[in-house]
Protein backbone atom coordinates (compact mmCIF):
# COMPACT_ATOMS: atom_id res chain seq x y z
CA UNK A 1 0.00 0.00 0.00
CA UNK A 2 1.18 3.69 -0.77
CA UNK A 3 0.49 6.49 1.28
CA UNK A 4 0.33 9.38 0.00
CA UNK A 5 1.83 12.52 2.14
CA UNK A 6 1.89 15.67 -0.16
CA UNK A 7 -1.45 17.89 -0.63
CA UNK A 8 -2.32 19.05 -3.83
CA UNK A 9 -2.71 22.29 -2.09
CA UNK A 10 -2.16 24.08 1.36
CA UNK A 11 -4.87 25.06 3.08
CA UNK A 12 -4.72 28.70 4.85
CA UNK A 13 -7.74 28.38 6.71
CA UNK A 14 -8.79 28.65 10.71
CA UNK A 15 -9.20 24.97 10.83
CA UNK A 16 -9.38 22.41 9.30
CA UNK A 17 -5.67 23.35 8.15
CA UNK A 18 -2.59 21.62 6.92
CA UNK A 19 -1.07 18.69 8.95
CA UNK A 20 2.32 17.60 8.77
CA UNK A 21 2.70 13.82 7.35
CA UNK A 22 3.53 12.35 10.41
CA UNK A 23 0.24 13.45 12.64
CA UNK A 24 -1.20 12.01 9.40
CA UNK A 25 0.73 8.61 9.49
CA UNK A 26 -0.42 8.06 12.90
CA UNK A 27 -3.70 7.36 11.75
CA UNK A 28 -2.84 4.03 9.73
CA UNK A 29 -3.44 2.15 13.11
CA UNK A 30 -6.46 0.79 14.48
CA UNK A 31 -7.23 1.12 18.15
CA UNK A 32 -9.11 -1.18 20.83
CA UNK A 33 -10.97 2.12 22.82
CA UNK A 34 -11.11 -0.73 26.03
CA UNK A 35 -7.42 -1.31 26.53
CA UNK A 36 -4.88 0.45 28.95
CA UNK A 37 -2.51 1.37 26.02
CA UNK A 38 -5.57 3.70 24.52
CA UNK A 39 -6.99 4.96 27.36
CA UNK A 40 -4.11 5.35 29.66
CA UNK A 41 -1.13 5.64 27.75
CA UNK A 42 -2.72 8.23 25.23
CA UNK A 43 -5.92 9.64 26.50
CA UNK A 44 -4.88 10.61 29.92
CA UNK A 45 -1.66 11.56 28.72
CA UNK A 46 -3.45 14.09 26.49
CA UNK A 47 -5.73 15.04 29.29
CA UNK A 48 -2.75 15.83 31.47
CA UNK A 49 -0.87 17.90 28.68
CA UNK A 50 -3.68 20.03 27.93
CA UNK A 51 -3.87 20.91 31.22
CA UNK A 52 -0.16 22.14 31.44
CA UNK A 53 -1.21 24.14 28.13
CA UNK A 54 -3.19 26.06 29.64
CA UNK A 55 -1.36 27.30 32.31
CA UNK A 56 -3.95 24.92 35.59
CA UNK A 57 -2.14 22.67 38.15
CA UNK A 58 -3.40 18.89 37.96
CA UNK A 59 -4.82 19.67 41.70
CA UNK A 60 -6.85 23.05 40.48
CA UNK A 61 -7.91 21.89 36.95
CA UNK A 62 -8.83 18.87 34.76
CA UNK A 63 -9.68 18.60 31.17
CA UNK A 64 -12.29 16.60 28.87
CA UNK A 65 -12.49 15.68 25.59
CA UNK A 66 -15.72 15.67 23.87
CA UNK A 67 -16.77 13.80 20.37
CA UNK A 68 -17.44 16.30 17.67
CA UNK A 69 -16.63 19.43 15.84
CA UNK A 70 -15.49 22.33 18.09
CA UNK A 71 -19.15 23.58 18.47
CA UNK A 72 -19.87 20.70 20.38
CA UNK A 73 -17.82 21.53 22.75
CA UNK A 74 -18.97 24.96 22.77
CA UNK A 75 -22.60 23.50 23.41
CA UNK A 76 -21.41 20.86 26.21
CA UNK A 77 -19.95 23.87 28.24
CA UNK A 78 -22.86 26.19 27.66
CA UNK A 79 -25.37 23.45 27.77
CA UNK A 80 -23.89 21.57 30.76
CA UNK A 81 -22.95 24.75 33.11
CA UNK A 82 -25.26 27.22 33.28
CA UNK A 83 -28.24 26.53 35.71
CA UNK A 84 -31.59 26.59 35.09
CA UNK A 85 -31.92 29.78 37.00
CA UNK A 86 -28.98 31.10 35.64
CA UNK A 87 -28.24 33.21 32.89
CA UNK A 88 -25.44 34.31 30.40
CA UNK A 89 -23.74 37.24 28.95
CA UNK A 90 -22.50 37.07 25.51
CA UNK A 91 -19.73 39.25 24.78
CA UNK A 92 -20.20 39.37 20.62
CA UNK A 93 -17.99 40.77 17.82
CA UNK A 94 -18.68 38.66 15.02
CA UNK A 95 -20.41 35.50 13.69
CA UNK A 96 -19.08 33.10 16.78
CA UNK A 97 -19.73 35.24 19.25
CA UNK A 98 -23.08 35.16 17.88
CA UNK A 99 -22.87 31.63 17.23
CA UNK A 100 -21.85 31.32 21.64
CA UNK A 101 -25.32 33.18 22.04
CA UNK A 102 -27.47 31.41 19.06
CA UNK A 103 -26.70 28.08 21.58
CA UNK A 104 -28.18 29.29 24.44
CA UNK A 105 -30.66 30.71 23.09
CA UNK A 106 -31.86 27.40 21.72
CA UNK A 107 -31.40 26.04 24.74
CA UNK A 108 -33.89 28.26 26.56
CA UNK A 109 -30.89 29.59 29.05
CA UNK A 110 -31.64 33.70 29.76
CA UNK A 111 -29.26 35.24 28.15
CA UNK A 112 -28.05 39.07 27.60
CA UNK A 113 -25.92 40.01 24.20
CA UNK A 114 -23.32 43.23 24.18
CA UNK A 115 -22.76 43.94 20.45
CA UNK A 116 -19.41 45.69 19.93
CA UNK A 117 -20.09 45.16 16.02
CA UNK A 118 -17.17 43.13 13.93
CA UNK A 119 -14.57 45.75 13.85
CA UNK A 120 -14.28 46.29 17.80
CA UNK A 121 -13.64 44.73 20.41
CA UNK A 122 -15.93 44.25 23.62
CA UNK A 123 -16.00 47.32 26.27
CA UNK A 124 -14.42 46.89 29.26
CA UNK A 125 -16.05 49.70 30.59
CA UNK A 126 -19.63 48.92 29.55
CA UNK A 127 -18.90 45.17 30.74
CA UNK A 128 -17.99 46.63 34.46
CA UNK A 129 -21.28 48.12 34.33
CA UNK A 130 -23.69 45.51 32.81
CA UNK A 131 -21.94 43.31 36.17
CA UNK A 132 -23.02 45.85 38.03
CA UNK A 133 -26.20 46.57 37.48
CA UNK A 134 -27.86 43.04 36.78
CA UNK A 135 -26.35 40.93 39.66
CA UNK A 136 -28.82 37.96 37.85
CA UNK A 137 -25.68 37.26 35.87
CA UNK A 138 -23.89 34.13 36.63
CA UNK A 139 -21.78 33.36 33.60
CA UNK A 140 -19.72 35.36 30.98
CA UNK A 141 -18.31 34.20 27.62
CA UNK A 142 -16.74 35.56 24.57
CA UNK A 143 -14.97 34.13 21.92
CA UNK A 144 -10.49 34.62 22.20
CA UNK A 145 -10.12 34.63 18.43
CA UNK A 146 -12.91 35.93 16.35
CA UNK A 147 -11.79 34.40 13.05
CA UNK A 148 -14.78 36.29 11.19
CA UNK A 149 -12.32 38.98 11.19
CA UNK A 150 -9.21 37.93 12.76
CA UNK A 151 -10.01 40.12 15.64
CA UNK A 152 -7.48 39.00 19.26
CA UNK A 153 -9.85 39.64 21.69
CA UNK A 154 -8.24 41.40 25.32
CA UNK A 155 -8.89 38.58 27.66
CA UNK A 156 -6.20 40.05 29.88
CA UNK A 157 -8.53 43.12 30.39
CA UNK A 158 -12.07 41.64 30.18
CA UNK A 159 -11.06 38.22 32.51
CA UNK A 160 -10.08 40.43 36.03
CA UNK A 161 -13.50 42.14 35.79
CA UNK A 162 -15.54 39.19 35.41
CA UNK A 163 -13.30 37.57 37.80
CA UNK A 164 -13.83 40.72 39.88
CA UNK A 165 -17.53 40.52 40.03
CA UNK A 166 -17.52 36.72 41.03
CA UNK A 167 -19.08 35.64 37.37
CA UNK A 168 -18.01 32.60 35.87
CA UNK A 169 -15.90 32.90 32.67
CA UNK A 170 -16.21 30.28 29.91
CA UNK A 171 -13.73 31.43 26.81
CA UNK A 172 -14.29 29.68 23.39
CA UNK A 173 -10.44 29.64 22.14
CA UNK A 174 -11.16 27.27 19.53
CA UNK A 175 -8.93 29.29 17.22
CA UNK A 176 -6.17 30.09 19.47
CA UNK A 177 -5.57 27.71 21.95
CA UNK A 178 -1.73 25.79 21.33
CA UNK A 179 -0.89 29.27 19.30
CA UNK A 180 -1.50 31.66 21.67
CA UNK A 181 -0.70 31.83 25.22
CA UNK A 182 -3.26 31.64 27.60
CA UNK A 183 -3.08 31.11 31.23
CA UNK A 184 -6.37 30.05 32.89
CA UNK A 185 -4.44 30.43 36.41
CA UNK A 186 -3.24 33.88 35.67
CA UNK A 187 -6.81 34.72 34.25
CA UNK A 188 -9.56 33.26 36.68
CA UNK A 189 -10.80 31.38 33.11
CA UNK A 190 -13.19 28.90 34.70
CA UNK A 191 -13.65 26.91 31.65
CA UNK A 192 -11.70 27.23 28.09
CA UNK A 193 -12.92 25.53 25.04
CA UNK A 194 -10.90 24.40 21.84
CA UNK A 195 -10.64 21.63 18.82
CA UNK A 196 -8.04 18.90 17.97
CA UNK A 197 -7.63 20.56 14.44
CA UNK A 198 -6.56 24.00 15.31
CA UNK A 199 -3.04 25.28 16.55
CA UNK A 200 -2.03 22.18 18.23
CA UNK A 201 -2.57 20.92 14.60
CA UNK A 202 -4.43 17.64 14.79
CA UNK A 203 -7.32 16.91 12.44
CA UNK A 204 -10.85 16.78 13.07
CA UNK A 205 -12.43 14.59 15.27
CA UNK A 206 -13.18 16.06 18.71
CA UNK A 207 -13.01 19.04 20.90
CA UNK A 208 -11.52 19.44 24.31
CA UNK A 209 -12.39 21.63 27.60
CA UNK A 210 -9.53 22.26 30.35
CA UNK A 211 -11.83 23.48 33.31
CA UNK A 212 -11.53 24.31 37.01
CA UNK A 213 -12.32 21.34 39.02
CA UNK A 214 -14.51 23.39 41.65
CA UNK A 215 -16.46 24.95 38.84
CA UNK A 216 -16.83 21.54 37.01
CA UNK A 217 -17.75 19.55 40.05
CA UNK A 218 -21.09 22.38 40.70
CA UNK A 219 -22.32 21.41 37.44
CA UNK A 220 -23.45 17.84 38.48
CA UNK A 221 -27.24 17.50 36.83
CA UNK A 222 -27.77 20.89 35.00
CA UNK A 223 -26.91 19.06 31.71
CA UNK A 224 -29.37 20.05 29.07
CA UNK A 225 -28.14 16.88 26.65
CA UNK A 226 -27.42 13.02 27.25
CA UNK A 227 -24.56 12.96 24.62
CA UNK A 228 -23.07 16.58 25.38
CA UNK A 229 -23.45 16.09 28.98
CA UNK A 230 -19.90 17.56 30.53
CA UNK A 231 -19.71 16.63 33.82
CA UNK A 232 -20.93 12.70 33.00
CA UNK A 233 -18.03 12.58 30.25
CA UNK A 234 -15.59 13.95 32.36
CA UNK A 235 -16.60 11.62 35.52
CA UNK A 236 -16.08 8.32 32.97
CA UNK A 237 -12.95 9.37 32.33
CA UNK A 238 -11.96 10.35 35.30
CA UNK A 239 -13.09 6.74 36.85
CA UNK A 240 -11.42 3.43 37.56
CA UNK A 241 -7.42 3.71 35.41
CA UNK A 242 -9.29 7.03 33.13
CA UNK A 243 -9.32 7.72 29.96
CA UNK A 244 -12.59 6.44 28.71
CA UNK A 245 -15.23 7.85 26.42
CA UNK A 246 -18.77 7.39 27.51
CA UNK A 247 -19.64 7.03 23.54
CA UNK A 248 -17.37 5.88 20.53
CA UNK A 249 -14.24 7.38 20.86
CA UNK A 250 -12.70 8.89 17.83
CA UNK A 251 -9.64 6.73 18.52
CA UNK A 252 -7.37 7.70 14.80
CA UNK A 253 -8.13 11.77 15.58
CA UNK A 254 -7.09 11.03 19.00
CA UNK A 255 -3.76 9.06 18.37
CA UNK A 256 -3.11 11.83 15.26
CA UNK A 257 -4.11 14.80 18.40
CA UNK A 258 -1.24 12.94 20.51
CA UNK A 259 1.47 13.35 17.71
CA UNK A 260 0.50 16.79 17.36
CA UNK A 261 0.67 17.69 20.81
CA UNK A 262 4.22 15.84 20.62
CA UNK A 263 4.85 17.84 17.87
CA UNK A 264 4.02 20.92 19.55
CA UNK A 265 6.77 20.36 22.27
CA UNK A 266 9.68 19.75 19.77
CA UNK A 267 8.61 22.84 18.35
CA UNK A 268 9.40 24.71 21.42
CA UNK A 269 5.91 24.86 22.81
CA UNK A 270 3.11 27.79 22.75
CA UNK A 271 5.61 30.50 22.49
CA UNK A 272 7.54 29.26 19.53
CA UNK A 273 4.42 28.83 17.74
CA UNK A 274 3.19 31.81 18.48
CA UNK A 275 6.19 33.07 16.99
CA UNK A 276 5.97 31.37 13.89
CA UNK A 277 2.40 32.42 13.07
CA UNK A 278 2.97 35.72 14.03
CA UNK A 279 6.01 35.94 11.41
CA UNK A 280 4.17 34.40 8.35
CA UNK A 281 1.47 37.27 9.73
CA UNK A 282 2.88 39.78 9.32
CA UNK A 283 4.74 38.53 5.85
CA UNK A 284 1.47 38.28 4.80
CA UNK A 285 0.19 41.47 5.60
CA UNK A 286 2.85 43.41 4.48
CA UNK A 287 3.03 41.27 1.19
CA UNK A 288 -0.99 42.23 0.56
CA UNK A 289 -0.88 45.38 0.97
CA UNK A 290 2.35 45.67 -1.92
CA UNK A 291 -0.81 43.79 -3.81
CA UNK A 292 -3.62 46.45 -3.23
CA UNK A 293 -4.75 44.43 -0.44
CA UNK A 294 -4.93 46.24 2.94
CA UNK A 295 -5.76 44.49 5.97
CA UNK A 296 -9.29 45.13 7.27
CA UNK A 297 -7.90 45.31 11.04
CA UNK A 298 -5.26 47.86 12.57
CA UNK A 299 -2.44 45.96 13.44
CA UNK A 300 -3.54 46.31 17.51
CA UNK A 301 -5.82 44.28 17.54
CA UNK A 302 -5.08 41.74 14.59
CA UNK A 303 -4.34 37.98 15.76
CA UNK A 304 -1.56 35.84 13.90
CA UNK A 305 -4.43 33.52 13.02
CA UNK A 306 -6.20 34.68 10.45
CA UNK A 307 -6.35 38.23 8.59
CA UNK A 308 -9.09 39.86 6.56
CA UNK A 309 -9.13 41.60 3.60
CA UNK A 310 -11.62 43.81 1.78
CA UNK A 311 -12.44 43.31 -1.39
CA UNK A 312 -10.39 45.68 -3.45
CA UNK A 313 -12.14 48.97 -5.63
CA UNK A 314 -11.42 47.35 -8.62
CA UNK A 315 -15.01 46.49 -10.56
CA UNK A 316 -13.52 43.09 -11.81
CA UNK A 317 -12.28 41.37 -9.19
CA UNK A 318 -14.27 38.55 -8.74
CA UNK A 319 -13.21 36.31 -5.11
CA UNK A 320 -14.29 33.05 -6.79
CA UNK A 321 -12.19 33.48 -9.66
CA UNK A 322 -9.32 34.26 -7.23
CA UNK A 323 -9.87 31.46 -5.40
CA UNK A 324 -9.97 28.94 -8.59
CA UNK A 325 -6.28 30.36 -9.80
CA UNK A 326 -5.17 29.95 -6.86
CA UNK A 327 -6.22 26.80 -5.68
CA UNK A 328 -4.60 25.70 -8.98
CA UNK A 329 -1.43 26.90 -8.06
CA UNK A 330 -1.58 25.14 -4.63
CA UNK A 331 -3.30 27.28 -1.71
CA UNK A 332 -7.01 27.51 -0.13
CA UNK A 333 -8.18 30.41 1.33
CA UNK A 334 -11.22 31.44 3.17
CA UNK A 335 -14.37 33.56 1.88
CA UNK A 336 -15.43 36.40 4.43
CA UNK A 337 -18.02 36.97 7.05
CA UNK A 338 -17.82 40.05 7.60
CA UNK A 339 -21.95 41.44 7.88
CA UNK A 340 -21.43 44.88 6.29
CA UNK A 341 -18.49 44.42 4.03
CA UNK A 342 -17.26 41.89 1.16
CA UNK A 343 -14.00 40.22 2.54
CA UNK A 344 -12.08 37.57 2.36
CA UNK A 345 -9.32 35.46 4.70
CA UNK A 346 -6.28 34.13 5.01
CA UNK A 347 -5.07 31.63 7.97
CA UNK A 348 -1.25 31.65 9.09
CA UNK A 349 -2.07 28.65 11.29
CA UNK A 350 -0.77 24.77 10.42
CA UNK A 351 1.64 23.09 9.26
CA UNK A 352 2.60 26.67 7.20
CA UNK A 353 5.67 28.86 7.79
CA UNK A 354 6.67 32.26 6.00
CA UNK A 355 8.23 30.51 2.97
CA UNK A 356 4.74 29.55 2.53
CA UNK A 357 3.58 32.54 2.57
CA UNK A 358 5.95 34.28 0.40
CA UNK A 359 5.07 31.43 -2.22
CA UNK A 360 1.10 32.19 -1.85
CA UNK A 361 1.83 35.97 -2.46
CA UNK A 362 3.76 35.28 -5.65
CA UNK A 363 0.74 32.73 -6.80
CA UNK A 364 -1.73 35.91 -5.94
CA UNK A 365 0.62 38.65 -8.14
CA UNK A 366 0.58 36.12 -10.99
CA UNK A 367 -3.33 35.49 -10.72
CA UNK A 368 -3.93 39.24 -10.82
CA UNK A 369 -1.96 40.34 -13.63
Amino acid sequence: MVIEDENPYLLLTPGPLSTTPTVKRVMMRDWCTWDDDYNVDVVQVIRKQLVELAGGSPDAHTAVLMQGSGTFSVESVIGSVIPADGKLLVLANGAYGQRLAKIADRLKIALIVEDSGDLSPPNSAKLRQTLLDDPTITHVTLVHGETTTGMLNPLETIAPIVKEAGRVLIVDAMCTFGGVPLDVTQLGIDFVISSANKCIQGVPGFGFIVASRKALEATEGRARSLSLDLFDQWKTMESGNGGKWRYTSPTHTVRAFAQALKELQEEGGIAARCARYTESQRVLSEGMVELGFPSLLPKEVQSPIITAFPFPDDPGFEFKQLYEDLKGRGFVIYPGKVTDRDTFRIGTIGNVNADDIRRLLEAIKEARS
